[in-house]
């Protein structure tokens, strides 16, 4: 690849991830096409890329209160996922990752056969719950039901807890933006970052 199509690749990047970080595109498939006609270049970045860049002005527009907004997110999460232990969670998304942006929610996976428990249990707790539904995905001609709790917590973060059949607890899905696998954080993983380093980030090396 020569210095020139490395730099354009590198200017639609940037270009893409902020279309993204503004949200005036919500896709990256979208954002880099978008971006790479706008600089009337052929190349386009990868995923990886893009996010790595997003991550790079969120932290530029953001600064400290963003570092700080991460560890309290993942003290919340931590609430969460004691809550509901006895289904399986795991941390996921941009606070698992460290990536966070304005726009991001706290993302956790709950495993049962009983997604009406889990409701239940949710609403005894201080969470605000604004919604919930059923999604359908088919993958590899696989289709997958999952249930879907919007929430809103005392500190006015938007959560997201999905509750998957206990069969997926051990499958393991390849990050389509990352390109490694979703691992997460569990409770005691998770409480090991809280105590030793609660800002890390979880990036493809």
């Amino acid at each position: 690849m020569t210095n020139l199509t490395t730099t354009l690749r590198k200017k639609v990047a940037e270009e893409a991830a902020y279309l993204l970080y503004a949200g005036i595109e919500k896709e990256y498939k979208q954002a880099k096409e978008n971006a790479a006609r706008m600089l009337n270049a052929s190349v386009l970045p990868s995923n990886l890329e893009i996010a790595l860049e997003i991550d790079r002005i969120a932290e530029e527009m953001e600064g400290l209160g963003r570092r700080e907004r991460l560890v309290q997110m993942r003290k919340e999460a931590m609430e969460l996922l004691i809550l509901l232990k006895q289904y399986k969670p795991v941390l996921i998304g941009s606070v698992w990752r460290g990536t966070i942006t304005r726009q991001s929610d706290i993302d956790i996976t709950v495993y049962s056969d009983y997604p009406e428990e889990v409701l239940k249990m949710l609403e005894t707790s201080p969470l605000q719950i604004l919604q919930t539904q059923w999604t359908t995905v088919t993958k590899r001609g696989v289709k997958k039901a999952s249930f879907h709790i919007h929430a809103l917590s005392p500190t006015k973060e938007n959560i997201e807890i999905v509750v998957r059949n206990p069969e997926e607890a051990e499958i393991k899905e390849k990050c389509e933006i990352y390109g490694d696998i979703i691992s997460g954080l569990h409770i005691n993983e998770l409480e090991e970052v809280l105590k030793k380093n609660p800002e890390r980030k979880f990036l493809p090396d």
